[in-house]
């Protein structure tokens, strides 16, 4: 979860007087003058501002030795034992020199790499052109944290040998087996592509590397952002960017059109289409073009955004000719909406009636939040959008509702606090814990309830951060079901998005920090820490297994408490309902092929993340892909993205709606439905009196964090008809411990 907003700390007087440079790319990473002022702003950051206030000592700079290293290297593939042995000379001063702001460790570095990747590529295209006998029973080892870096070139030749036999022996064995030629020339690409990418670096993409490795030598989710990720990031958290709406990738020195966004410039125009090649870019729009061949993707990325309204000419060749074409294009302002909160209504089962209840599926990706203004489109907040779209399915009658945030990372706190409040009258909705240990309670920024019926919250081990502070505050509450995974991801820090120029009072362009300055807790006192937040009912799945948790990530905090916050339980879902939902749930997978057949992917899948090495004979590779492919009737993957939402019918889909189906049959499993108080089409009498009788009908206390709202305790009563009140309802509306409460139409 992030906030974006300046942290002001005490800057060391001296960083005032460094000269700036303006910021620029060069061919390959050359020392900028910048690079001792970014370093000095971000390791004063880190020790005055993380939340575990560090010293940047040895101990840390061996952390940063190593994470550096394996992010430049992590399969071991160019760097020698010898250069690891020269590195270590520095290993343990590295965190002192970026006090200083010295980062000469990291071009060191780096100029090596370069040199070796230089040596492996006639190795690579040598390798590519000698014959492979794939009889042979041998295996190319997967696991590189274990191994060991080369001691000299023989011992590495022999380890690419094996690495270039695999790639040849994939595509033999792929769905569409390329001639060997195509294949050779595919594999040749790869290698000499990525050594053009690393020539391509700048001094900010080194910084980028370097500086992300010592914030994440402290916790997983530091880092320190170059000044165009800070301009993605943006992007990311506004959904919103000015441009022409095209995703590119790029192919050999090609840059390629993957799609163009629904609704963006390039989509209204029509002309262009996947696997177009751009060639050439006149950003003004004056047919004065920049060749882009070869160019940096983000390089030539950043010629064709611009403001809104401005012209842009592109020199394209079309997927499958030779002669270019030019295409002028009106930069414009474009949503992202499939990142944003869409909505379906789905009609599942019957009612008493013989009607088919109404769902309503709300999926929600991220907590985002657009710029207001006259600018602002249709998506503005994850909150905004969230409570436009209840109220809608308030209007269209829905009888329940499914909150998705399965692929949810989190993102903006305020939105998190926001959205979860819609769901409650008011109360706390998270506790967060400054480095100095003091805790604050945010609570439900609005008094009222924009939707009071059954609610039902998809989590998976990808929901992390702001999407566990919700599903964690509506757990706590006994508002919402949550189903998914076992647990989610467990990442319970929060991170200050922190512009070093901002910092010193400059008008630059330096990056900036993601600094992890808080941790947050749920309602009842628990971290989502490493533990996350575990699913009322789990649903067998492969995401449980793909994703990497916060407990297995390097330096995560651990797991820890604080004192609960007292709130008001709403109790929609009291233990016996839970374990009914949970047990007809379990009955249902029990008698389901298709989650018998989910169960052996499941246990494939574990098999494959075992395997420390793979077989490099032609026989053996095909019997173990053949045995991993199984049935294939497992998980789909995500389809692609457009304007329009659908909530996918597949198996575990189907079964979530079968859940919720059983949830809205409350009564069905026990006799009973409880929840919130409707004022609607509703006329009750009821008698109480200050024993707290009520007609005979059973009550229970609340836990002891609830409210004192002049019964002592809270209580909660089975009603008729299907309506369940809490004496804190019953006391807004104003009835005190004796006497009679009239309900009716208001």
């Amino acid at each position: 979860m992030t906030r974006q907003f300046t942290y002001r700390i005490r800057i060391l007087a001296a960083l005032a007087g460094l000269l700036l440079a303006p910021f620029w790319l060069s061919a390959e990473p050359i020392p900028g003058k910048n690079d001792s002022l970014v370093a000095k702003v971000v390791t004063g950051i880190l020790q005055e501002g993380h939340v575990t206030k560090p010293k940047i000592d040895e101990d840390i700079s061996k952390r940063l030795f190593l994470r550096f290293l394996k992010d430049l290297d992590p399969g071991k593939m160019y760097l020698l034992a010898g250069d690891i042995d020269e590195f270590r000379k520095q290993e343990t001063e590295l965190g002192e020199l970026l006090l200083k702001g010295d980062v000469g460790f990291a071009y060191k570095v780096f100029g090596r790499l370069s040199q070796r990747i230089g040596q492996r590529l006639p190795v690579i295209d040598e390798l590519l052109d000698a014959k492979h006998d794939f009889t042979v029973k041998e295996y190319l080892n997967t696991d590189n944290a274990k191994a060991e870096y080369a001691k000299d070139s023989e011992e590495l030749r022999e380890r690419w040998r094996k690495r270039i036999k695999f790639d040849l022996l994939l595509e033999k064995l792929g769905t569409k087996p390329l001639p060997e030629a195509e294949a050779k020339k595919k594999i040749h690409d790869r290698y000499h592509g990525f050594a053009r990418r690393m020539k391509q670096l700048d001094n900010y993409d080194l910084l980028e590397i370097y500086l992300s490795a010592l914030s994440a030598s402290l916790d997983p989710h530091g880092a320190y952002m170059s000044p165009n990720m800070v301009e993605d990031f943006a992007i990311s958290m506004q959904l919103r960017l000015e441009g022409i709406g095209a995703l590119l990738r790029e192919e050999n020195g090609q840059i390629i059109l993957v799609e163009t966004v629904p609704g963006g410039a390039a989509a209204k125009d029509g002309r262009l289409k996947p696997n177009d090649k751009i060639i050439a870019v006149a950003k003004d729009g004056d047919g004065k073009f920049v060749d882009v061949v070869d160019m940096k993707l983000r390089t030539a990325v950043k010629l064709i955004r611009g403001k809104k309204g401005t012209k842009v000419e592109l020199k394209v060749v079309p997927a499958g000719k030779i002669e270019p074409v030019v295409y002028a294009l009106t930069r414009q302002q474009i949503e992202i909406k499939s990142q944003a909160a869409r909505f379906e209504i789905i009609e599942q089962g019957k009612k008493p009636g013989g009607q088919p209840y109404k769902i309503g599926v709300i999926d929600l990706p991220s907590f985002y939040a657009a710029t207001p203004g006259k600018e602002a489109g249709a998506v503005q907040s994850a909150s905004k959008d969230v409570r436009r779209i209840l109220i809608e399915l308030k209007e269209q009658g829905v009888d329940g509702v499914i909150l998705d945030m399965r692929r949810n990372p989190g993102r903006l706190l305020k939105e998190a606090i926001a959205l979860a409040g819609l769901f409650i009258d008011q109360g706390p909705i998270v506790q967060v814990k400054d480095q100095s240990g003091g805790l604050r309670r945010h609570n439900d920024p609005e008094k009222g309830v924009v939707y009071a019926g059954p609610l039902m919250v998809l989590v998976s081990r990808g929901s992390a951060s702001a999407s566990e502070i919700v599903a964690g505050a509506l757990q706590d509450y006994g508002r919402a079901l949550i189903v998914g995974d076992s647990a989610t991801h467990g990442k319970g820090t929060v991170q200050a998005v922190i512009d070093l120029a901002d910092q010193l009072g400059l008008k630059a362009k330096l990056g900036a920090l993601r600094l992890t300055f808080q941790q947050f807790y749920r309602v009842n006192g628990d971290s989502t820490q490493n533990k996350g937040v575990l699913s009322d009912i789990v649903l067998p799945s492969l995401t449980e297994y793909l994703a990497t948790p916060e407990k297995d990530m390097d330096f995560a905090l651990p797991f820890d408490k604080v004192k609960p916050a007292e709130h008001e339980q709403v109790n929609m879902l009291p233990a016996k309902v839970k374990a009914a939902l949970k047990a007809r749930s379990a009955q249902r997978l029990k008698d389901s092929k298709d989650f018998a057949k989910l169960a052996k992917d499941i246990e494939r899948l574990k098999t494959m993340k075992a395997r420390k090495q793979v077989p490099l004979s032609e026989k053996e590779l095909k019997e173990q892909e053949e045995a991993d492919k199984g049935d294939k009737t497992g998980e789909e993957p995500e389809p692609k993205e457009d304007e329009v939402y659908k909530f996918r019918r597949n198996f575990t889909n189907n079964e979530i709606l079968k859940i919720m189906e059983d949830f809205l049959q409350g009564k069905k499993l026990l006799q009973s439905r409880r929840e919130y108080p409707r004022r609607d089409n509703l006329a009750i009498i009821i008698e109480i009196n200050p024993t707290r009788e009520l007609h005979e009908r059973t009550y229970q206390p609340a836990p002891s964090t609830s409210r004192d709202r002049g019964f002592g305790r809270k209580w909660a009563a089975e009603l008729p008809g299907n309506f369940f009140l809490t004496a804190t309802a019953w006391m807004a509306l104003g009835v005190g411990q004796g006497g009679t409460m009239c309900l009716g139409p208001t």
